[in-house]
């Protein structure tokens, strides 16, 4: 497995639920950020938001998931 520098791939984001609700509650952060005019916060947010899509969803292998002994 190849380390990133936010490793997302803990066991704790292998169910569905956890890995929607972490990336929805980056990415409404990033809308209520642009909503204040801090858009500087909002692409840094949108970004992990991005990142974490990325990773959850298109890019996701529950092997990746796993408890390590």
């Amino acid at each position: 497995m190849k380390k990133t520098y936010f490793e997302v791939r803990h066991p704790i984001f292998r169910p569905f639920w956890t890995r929607a609700l972490f990336t929805g509650v980056i990415s409404g952060w990033a809308l209520f950020e642009w909503t204040n005019n801090s858009q500087v916060w909002a692409m840094v947010f949108g970004a992990a938001g991005l990142y974490l899509f990325l990773q959850f969803f298109v890019f996701f292998d529950p092997a990746e998931y796993e408890k390590k002994d």
